[in-house]
């Protein structure tokens, strides 16, 4: 998609993200939050994931399409050189290659950060119905993610029953002495142009 421009997301945003998260949350079972977080704590969300990990939001004209985030995969020392995915877009510009653009740069971000591994938790139904498709499993397939566990009828919204699913993608070497994951990089920023910059070097 042409004029969409990334950039790293700031607290201040968080209305914005709010308008595109909260149909998810009332009227789909993509997330299993039954209740929409206020103003306040979205904005702390975004505090708190950017004391270690990229926040990136896509916008054109000033608009934001979009947004797409890491996290912690396992609190574990050991788990260090995993991250978890997490992607929203609004509903009206889905299937627009948003999701695409957000996702290899959180992904490029990340393996700066020594990061070797991302999964993805995404909600699962038995089958298909007009809360929750399986979109967002056909989407990280085309990313290179793979289906690696599956639970079934774990998660209880609107009255059904539904599972959920791990899926993974490798995006570095794995060596005898892996370097050590570095906090997410705050000077990344589209404005100063340095992070576009850093981003296209890869």
């Amino acid at each position: 998609m042409n004029n969409i421009r990334i950039r790293t997301a700031r607290p201040e945003d968080a209305i914005e993200l709010l308008e595109i998260y909260a149909p998810y949350v009332r009227e789909t079972a993509v997330t299993y939050e039954y209740t929409v977080p206020s103003k306040e704590e979205f904005a702390s969300r975004i505090r708190r994931t950017m004391e270690k990990y990229p926040y990136l939001v896509a916008e054109k004209d000033g608009e934001i399409l979009g947004y797409a985030y890491a996290g912690a995969f396992h609190p574990r020392a050991a788990y260090a050189w995993d991250a978890e995915m997490s992607i929203y877009i609004k509903k009206d510009r889905k299937r627009s290659g948003i999701g695409k653009t957000l996702y290899e740069a959180l992904e490029k971000l990340l393996a700066e950060q020594n990061i070797l591994n991302v999964y993805a938790c995404i909600a699962c139904p038995e089958e298909e119905d007009e809360y929750l498709t399986k979109d967002s499993i056909r989407f990280h397939e085309r990313m290179g993610y793979r289906i690696v566990g599956e639970f079934r009828e774990c998660a209880y919204k609107f009255g059904r029953w539904y599972g959920m699913v791990w899926m993974e993608k490798r995006i570095g070497k794995r060596t005898a002495d892996p370097a050590e994951v570095k906090s997410f990089d705050k000077s990344y920023q589209v404005e100063s142009g340095i992070w576009k910059k850093k981003l296209e070097k890869n």
